[in-house]
Protein backbone atom coordinates (compact mmCIF):
# COMPACT_ATOMS: atom_id res chain seq x y z
CA UNK A 1 0.00 0.00 0.00
CA UNK A 2 1.12 3.41 -0.96
CA UNK A 3 1.82 5.47 2.48
CA UNK A 4 1.29 8.60 0.94
CA UNK A 5 -2.19 7.32 0.38
CA UNK A 6 -2.94 6.76 4.07
CA UNK A 7 -0.65 9.86 5.34
CA UNK A 8 -3.34 12.68 6.74
CA UNK A 9 -2.25 15.75 6.01
CA UNK A 10 -2.14 18.17 8.59
CA UNK A 11 -4.22 20.83 6.68
CA UNK A 12 -7.05 17.66 6.66
CA UNK A 13 -7.20 17.19 10.37
CA UNK A 14 -7.55 21.15 11.00
CA UNK A 15 -10.31 21.09 8.63
CA UNK A 16 -12.18 17.92 9.59
CA UNK A 17 -11.85 19.47 12.84
CA UNK A 18 -13.25 22.74 12.54
CA UNK A 19 -16.18 21.44 10.61
CA UNK A 20 -16.79 23.36 7.68
CA UNK A 21 -19.51 22.04 6.79
CA UNK A 22 -21.56 22.83 9.65
CA UNK A 23 -23.19 25.86 9.24
CA UNK A 24 -23.56 28.97 12.41
CA UNK A 25 -26.43 31.21 11.92
CA UNK A 26 -25.67 34.76 12.68
CA UNK A 27 -28.11 36.66 14.92
CA UNK A 28 -27.64 40.72 15.45
CA UNK A 29 -26.26 41.79 18.06
CA UNK A 30 -29.08 42.33 19.97
CA UNK A 31 -30.49 38.47 19.48
CA UNK A 32 -26.85 38.10 20.97
CA UNK A 33 -27.13 40.22 24.28
CA UNK A 34 -30.46 38.53 24.72
CA UNK A 35 -29.32 35.51 24.53
CA UNK A 36 -26.58 36.37 27.11
CA UNK A 37 -28.42 37.68 29.10
CA UNK A 38 -30.28 34.98 30.09
CA UNK A 39 -27.83 34.24 32.69
CA UNK A 40 -28.44 37.13 34.17
CA UNK A 41 -31.12 36.08 37.14
CA UNK A 42 -31.40 39.44 38.49
CA UNK A 43 -32.35 41.19 34.59
CA UNK A 44 -34.67 37.57 33.80
CA UNK A 45 -36.49 38.51 37.42
CA UNK A 46 -36.80 42.14 35.99
CA UNK A 47 -38.13 41.34 32.73
CA UNK A 48 -40.45 38.96 34.12
CA UNK A 49 -41.65 42.43 36.31
CA UNK A 50 -41.97 44.28 33.30
CA UNK A 51 -43.80 41.56 31.21
CA UNK A 52 -46.41 41.50 34.23
CA UNK A 53 -46.93 45.03 34.48
CA UNK A 54 -47.48 45.07 30.80
CA UNK A 55 -50.02 42.39 30.66
CA UNK A 56 -52.40 44.35 33.14
CA UNK A 57 -51.91 47.45 31.13
CA UNK A 58 -53.09 45.84 28.21
CA UNK A 59 -55.67 43.80 29.60
CA UNK A 60 -56.72 45.76 32.07
CA UNK A 61 -60.70 45.61 30.91
CA UNK A 62 -60.56 41.83 31.42
CA UNK A 63 -58.24 41.57 34.60
CA UNK A 64 -60.03 44.44 36.92
CA UNK A 65 -63.17 43.23 38.58
CA UNK A 66 -64.60 46.46 38.85
CA UNK A 67 -64.62 49.81 37.19
CA UNK A 68 -61.85 51.89 38.79
CA UNK A 69 -64.34 55.06 39.32
CA UNK A 70 -67.15 53.40 40.51
CA UNK A 71 -68.05 54.74 43.71
CA UNK A 72 -69.60 53.00 46.95
CA UNK A 73 -70.10 54.70 50.46
CA UNK A 74 -71.53 51.89 51.47
CA UNK A 75 -68.22 49.86 51.07
CA UNK A 76 -65.42 52.67 51.90
CA UNK A 77 -62.17 51.88 53.50
CA UNK A 78 -62.69 48.30 53.71
CA UNK A 79 -60.05 45.92 54.58
CA UNK A 80 -58.68 43.50 52.04
CA UNK A 81 -60.87 40.74 52.15
CA UNK A 82 -58.77 38.04 53.05
CA UNK A 83 -57.67 39.68 56.27
CA UNK A 84 -61.07 38.77 57.60
CA UNK A 85 -61.83 35.90 55.86
CA UNK A 86 -64.04 37.32 53.65
CA UNK A 87 -63.26 36.00 49.55
CA UNK A 88 -62.16 37.96 47.12
CA UNK A 89 -64.81 40.69 46.72
CA UNK A 90 -62.19 43.22 47.26
CA UNK A 91 -58.62 41.78 47.69
CA UNK A 92 -56.65 44.67 48.64
CA UNK A 93 -59.57 46.39 50.09
CA UNK A 94 -61.61 49.92 49.54
CA UNK A 95 -60.40 53.57 49.92
CA UNK A 96 -62.31 56.41 51.16
CA UNK A 97 -64.71 56.70 48.37
CA UNK A 98 -65.72 52.85 48.24
CA UNK A 99 -63.60 52.06 44.63
CA UNK A 100 -61.88 49.10 44.63
CA UNK A 101 -58.40 49.29 45.26
CA UNK A 102 -57.30 46.21 42.95
CA UNK A 103 -58.78 47.52 39.98
CA UNK A 104 -57.42 51.28 40.38
CA UNK A 105 -54.45 49.69 40.70
CA UNK A 106 -54.39 47.42 37.50
CA UNK A 107 -55.56 50.80 35.59
CA UNK A 108 -52.89 52.61 37.12
CA UNK A 109 -50.37 50.65 35.93
CA UNK A 110 -51.61 51.38 32.17
CA UNK A 111 -51.42 54.94 32.92
CA UNK A 112 -47.95 54.57 34.57
CA UNK A 113 -46.49 52.69 31.37
CA UNK A 114 -48.45 55.15 28.81
CA UNK A 115 -46.39 57.67 30.67
CA UNK A 116 -43.28 55.71 30.52
CA UNK A 117 -43.63 55.03 26.37
CA UNK A 118 -44.55 58.70 25.77
CA UNK A 119 -41.97 60.50 27.77
CA UNK A 120 -39.00 58.22 27.04
CA UNK A 121 -40.56 58.47 23.44
CA UNK A 122 -39.77 62.01 23.66
CA UNK A 123 -37.08 62.45 25.35
CA UNK A 124 -35.35 59.29 23.02
CA UNK A 125 -36.41 60.90 19.71
CA UNK A 126 -35.46 65.02 20.63
CA UNK A 127 -32.37 63.56 22.26
CA UNK A 128 -30.77 61.40 19.82
CA UNK A 129 -31.38 64.27 17.37
CA UNK A 130 -29.73 67.02 18.78
CA UNK A 131 -26.83 64.29 19.41
CA UNK A 132 -26.41 62.68 16.55
CA UNK A 133 -26.20 66.52 14.72
CA UNK A 134 -24.06 67.49 17.31
CA UNK A 135 -21.17 65.11 17.76
CA UNK A 136 -21.30 64.47 13.60
CA UNK A 137 -20.70 68.12 12.64
CA UNK A 138 -18.84 69.41 15.62
CA UNK A 139 -17.47 72.92 15.82
CA UNK A 140 -20.19 75.76 16.36
CA UNK A 141 -22.93 73.60 16.05
CA UNK A 142 -22.00 71.29 18.53
CA UNK A 143 -20.70 74.21 21.27
CA UNK A 144 -24.91 75.59 20.85
CA UNK A 145 -26.70 72.42 21.27
CA UNK A 146 -24.12 71.31 24.31
CA UNK A 147 -24.90 74.50 25.83
CA UNK A 148 -28.25 74.02 25.64
CA UNK A 149 -27.75 70.60 27.24
CA UNK A 150 -25.25 72.28 30.15
CA UNK A 151 -28.35 74.92 30.89
CA UNK A 152 -31.25 71.68 31.16
CA UNK A 153 -28.65 69.62 33.24
CA UNK A 154 -28.19 72.72 35.65
CA UNK A 155 -31.73 72.35 36.67
CA UNK A 156 -32.42 69.52 39.31
CA UNK A 157 -34.82 67.14 37.17
CA UNK A 158 -37.88 67.58 39.38
CA UNK A 159 -37.40 71.01 40.06
CA UNK A 160 -36.84 71.43 36.34
CA UNK A 161 -40.27 69.46 35.67
CA UNK A 162 -41.77 71.29 38.47
CA UNK A 163 -41.10 74.42 36.84
CA UNK A 164 -42.53 73.59 33.44
CA UNK A 165 -45.85 71.82 34.89
CA UNK A 166 -46.72 75.24 36.43
CA UNK A 167 -45.67 76.75 33.01
CA UNK A 168 -47.92 74.03 31.05
CA UNK A 169 -50.69 73.48 33.79
CA UNK A 170 -51.64 70.39 35.85
CA UNK A 171 -52.39 66.95 33.94
CA UNK A 172 -51.18 63.85 32.81
CA UNK A 173 -50.75 65.34 29.19
CA UNK A 174 -48.10 67.70 30.41
CA UNK A 175 -46.65 65.81 33.02
CA UNK A 176 -45.62 63.74 30.31
CA UNK A 177 -44.41 66.14 27.96
CA UNK A 178 -42.18 67.18 30.97
CA UNK A 179 -40.91 64.57 31.84
CA UNK A 180 -39.76 63.93 28.53
CA UNK A 181 -38.17 67.30 28.10
CA UNK A 182 -36.02 67.03 31.10
CA UNK A 183 -35.06 63.83 30.00
CA UNK A 184 -33.95 64.80 26.45
CA UNK A 185 -30.11 65.84 28.06
CA UNK A 186 -28.98 62.03 28.82
CA UNK A 187 -29.90 60.92 25.37
CA UNK A 188 -28.34 63.59 23.88
CA UNK A 189 -25.05 63.39 25.83
CA UNK A 190 -24.84 59.06 25.12
CA UNK A 191 -26.08 59.94 21.38
CA UNK A 192 -23.10 62.59 21.00
CA UNK A 193 -20.77 60.61 22.59
CA UNK A 194 -21.29 57.60 20.53
CA UNK A 195 -20.99 59.27 17.32
CA UNK A 196 -17.94 60.95 18.25
CA UNK A 197 -16.50 57.47 18.47
CA UNK A 198 -18.30 56.02 15.77
CA UNK A 199 -17.23 59.14 12.88
CA UNK A 200 -13.33 58.09 12.26
CA UNK A 201 -13.74 54.68 11.20
CA UNK A 202 -13.62 53.43 8.38
CA UNK A 203 -17.22 52.00 7.54
CA UNK A 204 -18.06 55.75 7.56
CA UNK A 205 -15.01 56.85 5.86
CA UNK A 206 -16.04 54.28 3.51
CA UNK A 207 -19.38 55.46 3.03
CA UNK A 208 -18.42 58.88 2.45
CA UNK A 209 -16.26 57.66 -0.49
CA UNK A 210 -19.14 56.09 -1.99
CA UNK A 211 -21.54 59.39 -2.21
CA UNK A 212 -23.13 59.02 1.09
CA UNK A 213 -24.66 62.19 1.89
CA UNK A 214 -24.89 63.68 5.71
CA UNK A 215 -28.31 62.70 6.94
CA UNK A 216 -27.69 58.74 5.30
CA UNK A 217 -24.16 58.37 6.95
CA UNK A 218 -25.62 60.01 10.54
CA UNK A 219 -29.43 58.07 10.43
CA UNK A 220 -28.07 54.73 8.29
CA UNK A 221 -24.69 54.18 9.28
CA UNK A 222 -23.77 55.30 12.39
CA UNK A 223 -26.81 55.68 14.67
CA UNK A 224 -27.34 51.99 13.89
CA UNK A 225 -24.27 51.19 15.71
CA UNK A 226 -24.99 53.55 18.66
CA UNK A 227 -28.48 51.43 19.24
CA UNK A 228 -26.55 49.87 22.64
CA UNK A 229 -26.33 52.35 25.24
CA UNK A 230 -29.86 53.90 23.65
CA UNK A 231 -31.40 51.00 24.52
CA UNK A 232 -30.44 50.72 27.95
CA UNK A 233 -30.50 54.27 28.70
CA UNK A 234 -34.56 53.97 27.12
CA UNK A 235 -35.38 50.56 29.78
CA UNK A 236 -33.70 53.18 32.56
CA UNK A 237 -35.29 56.00 31.47
CA UNK A 238 -38.57 54.30 31.78
CA UNK A 239 -38.55 53.17 35.42
CA UNK A 240 -37.49 57.42 36.19
CA UNK A 241 -40.19 58.11 34.12
CA UNK A 242 -42.44 56.20 36.33
CA UNK A 243 -40.94 57.69 39.56
CA UNK A 244 -41.60 61.63 38.19
CA UNK A 245 -44.50 60.85 37.33
CA UNK A 246 -46.19 59.34 40.56
CA UNK A 247 -44.36 62.32 41.92
CA UNK A 248 -45.38 64.90 39.90
CA UNK A 249 -49.29 63.79 40.78
CA UNK A 250 -48.32 63.26 44.50
CA UNK A 251 -47.90 66.92 44.60
CA UNK A 252 -50.44 67.56 42.26
CA UNK A 253 -49.17 68.60 39.23
CA UNK A 254 -50.04 65.23 37.54
CA UNK A 255 -52.54 62.91 36.80
CA UNK A 256 -55.60 65.03 39.08
CA UNK A 257 -58.54 62.71 40.48
CA UNK A 258 -59.82 60.68 39.81
CA UNK A 259 -57.28 59.44 37.74
CA UNK A 260 -56.27 55.88 39.14
CA UNK A 261 -52.65 57.14 39.37
CA UNK A 262 -50.46 55.81 41.43
CA UNK A 263 -49.14 58.94 42.76
CA UNK A 264 -52.77 60.14 43.10
CA UNK A 265 -53.85 57.18 44.85
CA UNK A 266 -50.86 57.92 47.31
CA UNK A 267 -51.56 61.46 47.92
CA UNK A 268 -55.57 60.93 48.40
CA UNK A 269 -54.51 58.24 50.81
CA UNK A 270 -52.11 60.57 53.29
CA UNK A 271 -54.75 61.29 55.88
CA UNK A 272 -55.69 57.73 55.89
CA UNK A 273 -52.03 56.06 56.58
CA UNK A 274 -53.14 55.13 60.29
CA UNK A 275 -56.57 54.13 59.79
CA UNK A 276 -56.18 52.58 56.26
CA UNK A 277 -53.15 51.24 55.91
CA UNK A 278 -53.63 49.21 52.95
CA UNK A 279 -54.91 52.29 50.90
CA UNK A 280 -51.39 53.63 50.61
CA UNK A 281 -49.08 50.60 51.20
CA UNK A 282 -50.81 49.05 47.69
CA UNK A 283 -49.87 51.67 45.69
CA UNK A 284 -46.63 52.49 46.70
CA UNK A 285 -45.38 48.51 46.46
CA UNK A 286 -46.95 48.96 42.56
CA UNK A 287 -44.11 52.27 41.93
CA UNK A 288 -41.26 50.23 43.93
CA UNK A 289 -41.95 47.01 41.55
CA UNK A 290 -42.34 48.60 38.55
CA UNK A 291 -39.25 51.33 39.03
CA UNK A 292 -36.96 48.16 40.22
CA UNK A 293 -38.16 46.28 37.34
CA UNK A 294 -37.01 48.63 34.93
CA UNK A 295 -33.46 49.23 36.68
CA UNK A 296 -32.99 45.29 37.26
CA UNK A 297 -33.55 45.23 33.34
CA UNK A 298 -31.72 47.81 32.22
CA UNK A 299 -28.68 46.51 34.31
CA UNK A 300 -29.07 43.30 32.78
CA UNK A 301 -28.95 44.82 29.35
CA UNK A 302 -25.90 46.89 29.68
CA UNK A 303 -23.78 44.02 31.37
CA UNK A 304 -25.20 41.84 27.98
CA UNK A 305 -24.31 44.92 25.49
CA UNK A 306 -20.92 45.34 27.01
CA UNK A 307 -17.94 44.39 24.77
CA UNK A 308 -15.78 44.08 27.56
CA UNK A 309 -17.90 41.66 29.80
CA UNK A 310 -18.91 39.13 26.88
CA UNK A 311 -17.24 35.38 27.05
Amino acid sequence: MNMSMTKEKPSDMLIDEKKPGKKTKSHSPLIEALWRMRKNRIAVVGLIIILVFTIMAVFAPLLAPYDPLDQSLYDKLKPPAWLEGGGWKNPLGTDDFGRDIFSRLIYGARISMMVGFISVGIAFFVGTFLGAVSGYYRGITDTIIMRFIDMLLSFPYFLLAMVLMTILGPSLNNAMIAIGIVTIPRFARVVRGSVLDEYSKDYVQGARALGAGDARLIFFHILPNCMAPLIVQCTLGFGEAILECAALSFIGLGAQPPEPEWGAMLAQARALILRAWWVITFPGIMILLAVLGFNMLGDGLRDALDPKLRD
